[in-house]
């Protein structure tokens, strides 16, 4: 004896070994043994074999009609052998019987399952709907599956291409877009970025890191609403100073500027002016709302995103010949030791006399120039005083460091002579030591004013976001701690107001305290344990981590755009760690195949063998040593 039986969705046929009340033994024609349950069993029959029934029931189920059996069939519930008897005339014989029940478990949308062999007809009205679900599903299938076809043979349906960028980004994956691209991609075995690009969904790889960039972290766009901006800080007094600001020639947000003045009893007093947007972008205003929103200006090779709309930036950035509200600390210093004899902060407008440019100063402003006191140099009497007292300064930390500084890695600018949305634009990468005397001045007078507010903040009981370092950890904080790398007491971001958010908050405190003193904690735009506090700096890590990765990407990218317009496939190297290098001719970092084991500083001669501008990886292998240098004037990681 035989029985037909359901498992796990489909119907079996095998020989009846034994059999209990609740269940049965059953063999199949491969020998098979298994225990089903009694609930399983449809039928038991004795003629043809399980096998041969199964292979005719099928054959005679594709034969059935679906839409002439569902008008024969009851519209009340019913089972498959009393259809049978009015389908076939006749009651139906054991082929009949599981064809029947093949055809009726096939058609979910005609016939809707009611237990064990029991069907009920599907209304009218749903049936109806359920087949135009199916053949808008069929349809949606075939479009899908072209869509696939069109990719695999190089070409790039429209539907594609106008949600290229979000199929990368943000993908719907239950979407027919999405369900095309994923199956070319395993036809092809190719990434969902790289087969898009290759397809021309975008014209270059700089085109696709841009757009991914930019759909994912503005995706409204750049630009500013449009705000009118007051005229705050136009009434404070002007100062009767001689600033110049110093910066590279693509800086547009000038945020600093520099003064001195030669004091009657051999000291100096050196004013550091910073740009006061906190004057108008106040907590919690509308303006405030857009910084914190970007949390810093994105800086990318020949472009930038700024944080603060143009008219913010126009009417405070540090532009020479016009006066412009700004923070300024003086302080007053013996240049021969560094001595800080007292210090000063005040609100005032500052006019700077000349926005200064690294490239234009460096050849002539250098270290031996400096060190010949007969040698006349382009303003003499403001970089002389500057330069003596910032030596001394940097002297003072690193015997609080312990070790000196190293500023032995040479730092590079890159200008794009051309469309920066032009992956054929030529780039210019140059280098520039980072240790110039004019950097070394700027940053060791950012360095004292960053480290003097800090003071003050502290002092005054107002919080801040502070930058601390300890036991080789760099964390920030909303109260004062050493920074054992810079070699201060206390540090805080306070100099980049125009560019950087945690900047422009620890502004808002500092103008408190220089127009409030000892009562600035009351009344400070953050009082102290304000949770907000530690929400932006959480989020300013988070977005500035972000803003960096991409633009060290765009910056690898255009390193790869050098090398290939400059024909190099040869050069040279200095060993970082294992397999990993730095390039001496341009700011790129990469592994190299063969290399071995090297010490650090080692230099050496790579073959670049192949570039990536979509994954931005390199392919250099190793061909010589050509000198070793010691490892401690080699660059930090």
């Amino acid at each position: 004896m035989y029985v037909l039986f359901e498992e796990d969705g489909s119907f079996k046929a095998g020989h009846i070994l034994s059999e209990t009340e609740s269940a049965l033994q059953v063999e199949s024609a491969s020998g098979k043994r298994s225990k089903i349950k009694r609930t399983s069993c449809l039928f038991t029959f004795s003629a043809p074999s399980p096998d041969a029934l199964l292979t005719e029931a099928d054959r005679l189920a594709q034969g059935i009609d679906l839409e002439f059996l569902w008008e024969c069939a009851p519209q009340d519930e019913f089972d498959a052998e009393t259809l049978g008897a009015d389908y076939f005339g006749h009651p139906p014989d054991p082929v009949e019987k599981a064809g029947l029940l093949l055809r009726l478990h096939s058609a979910p949308v005609y016939f809707h399952r009611r237990g064990k062999g029991r069907y009920r007809t599907a209304p009218p009205e749903i049936l109806a709907a359920a087949l135009a679900a199916q053949e808008k599903k069929r349809r949606q299938a075939e479009e899908i599956a072209g869509w696939a076809d069109d990719m695999a043979a190089g070409k790039l349906p429209m539907a594609i291409a106008d949600q290229a960028t979000s199929l990368i980004t943000k993908p719907d994956k239950n979407s027919q877009a999405w369900k095309a691209l994923d199956a070319a991609c395993t036809r092809l075995q190719k990434s969902p970025e790289r087969l898009l690009l290759d397809l021309g969904a975008w014209p270059s790889a700089l085109a696709l890191h841009k757009r991914r960039f930019l759909a994912t972290h503005f995706p409204k766009g750049t630009g500013f609403p449009e705000i009118e901006i007051g005229t705050e800080g136009t009434e404070l007094p002007l100062a009767e100073v001689d600033a110049y600001s110093v910066d590279d020639v693509t800086t547009t947000e000038i945020d600093d500027a520099l003064s001195v003045q030669q004091l009657a009893d051999g000291t100096v007093r050196v004013g550091i002016h910073v740009a006061a947007p906190g004057l108008l972008v106040t907590r919690e205003s509308a303006l405030d709302q857009l910084a914190r929103a970007r949390m810093s200006t994105v800086y990318m090779p020949g472009e930038k995103i700024p944080m603060q709309p143009e008219s913010v930036i126009s009417a405070f950035s540090l532009e020479a010949g016009t006066p412009v509200p700004a923070i300024s600390l003086y302080v007053t210093a013996r240049p021969e030791t560094g001595e800080i004899l007292s210090h000063e902060s005040r609100l005032e407008r500052v006019s700077v006399r000349e926005n200064l440019r690294h490239h234009v100063l460096e050849p002539e402003i250098t270290e031996a120039a400096l060190a010949d006191p007969t040698r006349r140099l382009p303003y003499d009497a403001w970089v002389r005083p500057l330069w003596q007292l910032a030596l001394q300064l940097t002297r003072q930390r690193e015997i609080m460091r312990g070790k000196p500084e190293n500023n032995s890695r040479a730092e590079y600018s890159f200008y794009l002579d051309g469309d920066p949305d032009d992956a054929d634009t030529p780039v210019r990468i140059v280098r520039r030591q980072r240790n110039s005397p004019l950097d070394r001045i700027v940053a060791e007078y950012m360095i004292l004013a960053n480290s003097t507010w800090a003071g003050l903040l502290n002092a005054r009981g107002v919080p801040g976001i502070f930058r601390a370092q300890q036991t080789g950890r760099v964390r920030m904080s909303t109260h004062a701690l050493p920074h054992e790398s810079i070699g201060v007491s206390q540090y805080a971001w306070c100099t980049s107001p125009l560019r950087r958010y945690v900047d422009l908050v620890n502004q808002w405190q500092l103008i408190a305290v220089i127009e409030h003193g000892v009562s600035a904690a009351l009344v400070a735009p953050f009082k102290p344990r304000d949770a907000d506090l530690f929400a932006i700096i959480g989020g300013f890590e988070a977005q500035y981590a972000a803003w960096n990765e991409f633009q060290s990407g765009m910056e690898k990218y255009w390193c790869l755009r050098w090398l290939r317009q400059q024909g190099i496939t040869r050069c040279r190297a200095a060993v970082l760690k294992e397999d990993l290098v730095r390039f001496e001719n341009a700011p790129l970092v990469a592994r190299v195949s063969g290399l071995g084991s090297l010490p650090r500083g080692q230099i050496v001669e790579v073959d670049i063998l192949g570039m990536d501008e979509l994954s931005l990886d390199l392919e250099c292998r190793f061909v010589d040593l050509v000198a070793e240098v010691d490892a401690s004037d080699t660059p930090e990681e």
